[in-house]
Order: C-alpha cells, then structure tokens, then sequence
C-alpha cells in the first residue's frame, strides 16, 4: 500500500472539504490553523495550498491568506462547457470498451448511491455524485483524461456551492442510472445525450448564493482528515518532522 504523507493527508482532506462544500467560497485559509490540526509545517501547509491552487480551487498571491476560490459566473460556465465536452468523450470510450464487469462496478456505486440517499446523508449522497463521474473516467483507462475530469467535477463542486440551489438526490440517482442502462445497452449517441443532459441539469440547479454557518475550519479539517487516515492502514502514513520542507 502506497503511504501518504501528512502533507498529502493536508492536501486530501482540504480538497474534500471543499468539493464537499463544508469550506465555502470566499474561506479564508490561514496557514497555521491548517496545520495544527495535521500537524504538519507551514512550509507543508504552502504545498498542499499550492497544489489546491493548480487544482483551481484555492486563490493565493501575495502577503494575502489563501482563500477558497470564487470562480465568477462567465469562469464557471467555462468550466461546465469544458465538462460536457470531456464526459461525451468519457462515454464513448466507456462504450467502446464495454465489458460486463464495467457494469457491474458502476452499478454497485449506483447502489452506494440509492443507500445514501436513503440514509439522508447528504455530505455522503455529495461525494458519491461526483465519484460515479470519476468512476466513469477510470473505465477509460486513460490517465490524461481521467486527470482532467477529476480536476473538472472538483471545480463544479465548488461552484455549485457558491451559486448553486439545493436539489433532490434522486435527481443524480435516476439520471446515473439512465447512463448506465443506455451504456450496457451500447446505445453510444444516447448515453452521451443522457450525461450531456445531465451535466446541464447540474450546471442549472441555478444561483443561489446563501450565507452558511457552521463548524471552524480546525474542526473542519480534524473531521475530513480523520475519515481519510481511517480509510488507511495504520503503516500507511508517513510522519514528516513540522520544521520539514519536504513533502508531496
């Protein structure tokens, strides 16, 4: 097992805070409360910052403390144009090389799916919409484009949390299933307009920036990071010394 570092658990648990809207837009990020509860460096805390900012989803510059990003409205319907366009690609190589272990595999996160949405657990229902799409990527067997859509749905999170409306989870639910029956199917033109469809469902669940109030970003960060080392074997994190400067 490949062993993360606490810089890469930094990196990771901020990520998902965000894609998992619990860090809104606008966020201030200040250096050392990042690192108190990872227990990790500044200069660790700047690289896993660094790495968020590639991702498009941290602004950094100057003096300034990082923030969560804040795409504008003409940025995020790029980002959306983009998306459409790689996941019609993602579907039509997944038909190609259709095999029935791919539905089978799909079929059982859609299962993860229909359970989290029974549940009501939202934050779980959140994560699991966007892992069908990376899912869909991995199918590919392609690591550019399986690299570009996970760095595309992380930044639709993080726009639907800034200007997007609640919306029933059945929604995803239903519309991952129509994908994947027209998938097994090999109806190729129909599963790329039902994820186009789709896609665009998810770009028009339409601006509606609220205020939210909840719990600080130590408190934040301690909850993502704890689900992540949890999901790890107890040899498979690395201890870096918090006066380091190497990290990942």
């Amino acid at each position: 097992m490949t062993k993360l570092t606490r810089a890469e658990i930094a990196y990771r648990s901020l990520r998902q805070a965000i894609t998992e809207q619990d860090l809104a837009p606008g966020t201030k990020l200040p250096e050392d409360e990042i690192g108190a509860p990872l227990g990790i460096s500044r200069t660790l805390v700047r690289q896993a910052l660094a790495r968020l900012q590639a991702d498009g989803l941290v602004e950094t510059g100057g003096k300034k403390t990082a923030t969560v990003a804040r795409p504008t409205l003409e940025e995020s319907k790029d980002v959306f144009r983009v998306r459409r366009a790689l996941e019609r690609e993602v579907i039509r190589i997944v038909c190609e090389n259709w095999s029935p272990s791919h539905g089978a595999i799909l079929e059982g996160h859609i299962r993860k799916e229909e359970a989290a949405r029974k549940a009501g657990n939202e934050r779980i229902s959140v994560r699991l919409a966007a892992g069908f799409h990376l899912l869909l990527a991995d199918l590919t067997e392609n690591p550019v484009l399986q690299g570009y859509i996970n760095q595309l749905v992380s930044r639709c999170s993080l726009i639907l949390a800034l200007y997007g409306k609640p919306h029933s989870t059945d929604c995803a639910v239903n519309e991952h299933r129509d994908v994947v029956v027209a998938l097994r199917e090999g109806n190729v033109e129909e599963a790329v307009q039902l994820m186009d469809h789709h896609v665009s469902l998810v770009e028009s669940r339409a601006l509606n920036d609220e205020d939210r109030d909840g719990p600080g970003l130590s408190d934040i960060l301690s909850r993502h990071a704890g689900e992540i080392e949890a999901d790890l074997a107890p040899d498979a994190i690395a201890f870096e010394p918090r006066n380091g400067t190497s990290g990942t």
